[in-house]
């Protein structure tokens, strides 16, 4: 006896027990193909097919145990083991349903994180856009359009013509190897 007292104080609490092995192993099972198989047995159950194979069901579980000869009636009228069956199946059905509502919250969740990060991105590239645009319209603002440029040379082309000065337009290159410059006299060589 004082020895198991012995025992109990040279146990430390900051150390780990070691772990025992249980009797009966516990079943392992994919929790993705589990909840897969859910997921189908909810689907089916959420559809007209299977309300009406619940019912034809039903009905003949019924009228078997009714309208049947005596001797094979497995079930008589207060329906025991049709209500255990139904029973049975709700029990199950409940909890199937819910893991897969909560499976599909879980893909809501992923979808709607991915949607924001998404959105995040859309609008960082639309900030972006929208401040180089800004700065084209900035860069552009102190540029010469092709119609400030026409005008100012019409202007000094009006100018030039109050003056009594005319401008001459040369071809591309000179002619007969001289250069002949604008002239202030009408465009004869002074």
């Amino acid at each position: 006896m004082p020895r198991s007292r012995l025992d109990r104080s040279t146990i430390r609490l900051d150390q780990p027990r070691e772990a025992r092995r249980p009797l009966l192993a516990r079943p392992e099972f994919d929790p993705e193909t589990f909840g897969r198989a859910s997921e189908s047995f909810a689907r089916f159950m959420g559809t007209a097919r299977f309300l009406v194979y619940m019912s034809a069901f039903v009905v003949l579980w019924i009228g078997w145990n009714v309208l049947g000869p005596p001797e094979l009636r497995w079930d008589p009228y207060a329906f025991i083991f049709l209500t255990l069956m139904l029973s049975l199946q709700a029990s199950y059905a409940a909890p199937l349903i819910l893991l897969a509502q909560n499976r599909q919250a879980d893909r809501d969740r992923v979808t709607l994180e991915q949607d924001r990060a998404r959105d995040e991105r859309n609008l960082a590239d639309t900030e972006y856009l929208t401040r180089e645009v800004a700065a084209l319209r900035i860069a552009l603002r102190d540029m010469a359009t092709r119609d400030f440029v026409r005008s100012e040379l019409r202007s000094l082309l009006d100018e030039f013509e109050e003056r009594g000065l005319s401008v001459v337009a040369q071809a591309d290159g000179p002619q007969s190897g001289t250069d002949q410059p604008a002239t202030s006299d009408g465009g004869r060589p002074t």
